[in-house]
């Protein structure tokens, strides 16, 4: 008889920008795992925790080591149900995380369906599905982030009255700014030379924090960042001058479509995206690892929005009988996240999901019951539920749970 509820060892990898040994939380949920083999040595960084299908760093069936998708290949109908089997196939839609950062990710994109399919199709050793990536993040503490662009007139503001910025990255005839001037100033400032980036760097590092507006953290962050990836870094200049800079608390969530400008700070998240790999890098990353300006810019998209609208609204979710879950919804078909909190002795019943779902269990402990069996949940648990299934939650002294699912 096919198990609908299969508890998963994960993985994690090794980027530089992850947190060290323990203090990373990819880490520490993946040593959580009973009987895993995953052991935290203390001397690397820990970035991402995987959950789920994605050839890279595949989930595998706890106790068995079998790969998870090898079990769901067996077990198709059941495991995924006919209407995402119809809709997507047989791999997961999406592919959840944890991710430990300590220092800034490289400034990214990721491209949309139709350049990844180009891109794929060019150099798939690089590109390697032509999916596109489009993803939540979903705060675990405190978590900063560039995401997005700052509104024009706030851009307006910081390249019109600070000279060195008009100087450099403004043509002398300017007379709007609009979204293909921001454009430009972005391609300059990509196109400028280790030397360049470094004059204005340390010109604004001068610069009196009044002449700054509203943006009082660049003098802050300009400091930080250049630590962390040297003051000749671009990055720098594009992250604070055009970009949203926002600190998140505990619970709060943002979607970044998939030709949205973003980098990650600091902080330990939930991540949830498409099922994709696909990245465009350039900044907070070594020259050599930089993708071609042209081909940065002209994925991009240039339409200015505020911070705000970069927020992910939780709303309360029918799928929880008992009240204590909210679903974050992106705007698009591939996945949703339910987020459940439980006091101490609160009880949830999520209603069975009509497609494939993965739970990590991101806080507190308790049980988990379906199929007529009862599981031990403890924080780092992770664990696929298949297609149709009804699931109860009971919490000891308190119990959160992150539920990434695809229904058609």
């Amino acid at each position: 008889m096919t198990s609908f509820v299969i508890q998963l060892e994960c993985q994690c990898n090794n980027y530089p920008w992850g947190k060290k040994g323990s203090n990373s939380l990819a880490a520490k949920y993946a040593a959580a795992t009973p009987g895993g083999h995953f052991k935290i040595d203390e001397s690397k960084e820990y970035a991402e925790q995987w959950m789920g299908t994605y050839s890279t760093t595949p989930s595998l069936v706890l106790g068995t080591g079998e790969d998870l998708q090898k079990r769901i290949n067996a077990n198709k109908e059941e495991l995924i149900g006919k209407p995402i089997l119809n809709k997507f196939g047989a791999d997961l839609p999406y592919l959840p995380k944890i991710l430990s950062i300590a220092k800034a990710l490289p400034l990214q994109i990721h491209p949309d369906k139709d350049l990844a399919a180009k891109l794929h199709k060019k150099d798939p050793q690089k590109f390697g599905d032509a999916n596109h990536k489009p993803e939540i993040a979903v705060a675990l503490g405190k978590f900063e982030v560039f995401v997005g662009w700052k509104p024009l007139p706030e851009i307006q503001q910081l390249f019109t009255t600070i000279p060195i910025l008009k100087s450099r990255f403004l043509n002398d005839s300017q007379t709007q700014f609009n979204g293909e001037t921001l454009k430009e100033v972005v391609g300059k400032i990509l196109s400028a030379s280790d030397e360049e980036i470094v004059e204005v760097y340390e010109t604004l590092k001068k610069t009196p924090p009044t002449d700054f507006g509203k943006d009082s953290y660049i003098p802050e962050l300009l400091p930080r960042l250049a630590e962390q990836y040297d003051k000749s870094d671009l990055g720098n200049l594009v992250a604070l001058l055009t970009m949203n800079y926002m600190v998140l608390q505990k619970g709060d969530s943002i979607y970044v479509p998939a030709d949205g400008i973003h980098a990650y700070l600091s902080g330990d998240i939930v991540e949830c995206m498409a099922r994709s790999d696909n990245v465009l890098n350039t900044g907070f990353c070594p020259r050599a690892d930089r993708d071609s300006i042209d081909l940065f810019t002209a994925a991009l998209s240039f339409s200015p929005k505020s911070a705000d609208e970069a927020l992910l609204k939780p709303k309360k979710s029918d799928k929880g009988l008992k009240g204590h879950t909210q679903v974050l919804a992106p705007p698009m078909s591939e996945f949703n996240m339910l987020v459940t909190n439980l006091k101490a002795d609160e009880t949830e019943t999520i209603k069975p999901l009509q497609g494939p779902a993965i739970m990590i269990v991101t806080g507190g402990k308790g049980t988990l019951k379906a199929e007529g069996k009862e599981h031990e949940i403890k924080e780092g648990y992770v664990f696929f539920i298949g297609y149709n299934t009804e699931v109860e939650l009971a919490a000891e002294s308190g119990l959160e749970t992150h539920i990434a699912f695809a229904e058609a």
